[in-house]
């Protein structure tokens, strides 16, 4: 299942996630570690410009996202704590936008 959420990123912090995000791409060996305690297939970024400022659009897919919720507030892995860390001090605010359109093919074996 895919999940997309957007908050709002304080101006004066875009370099500073963006920095992070580029981090994560070099500590992929980390990251996968994490997907597997939380059932991630896959996650992707993105900051557009907002008429308020920017925001970070970020991109998730995985199997449970509740036990992906749980795992992740509960680790201790250090890219974990320090997601949590940096996270916490680039965005100013979750934006709550439900989709408009939403699709997918059923599991095999349900109707």
């Amino acid at each position: 299942m895919i999940r997309v959420a957007f908050a709002k990123v304080k101006a004066e912090k875009v370099a500073r996630l963006e920095s992070w995000l580029h981090e994560l791409m070099h500590r992929q060996d980390e990251v996968r570690e994490t997907f597997a305690r939380e059932s991630v297939r896959h996650e992707q970024a993105f900051i557009i410009p907002g008429q308020e400022g920017p925001i970070l659009i970020y991109v998730m897919e995985a199997q449970d996202h509740k036990r992906g919720r749980e795992a992740f507030q509960a680790s201790q892995l250090l890219i974990d704590l320090e997601h949590r860390r940096v996270m916490d001090d680039v965005l100013a605010e979750k934006i709550q936008i439900a989709p408009l359109y939403d699709c997918a093919l059923r599991e095999t074996g349900t109707d």
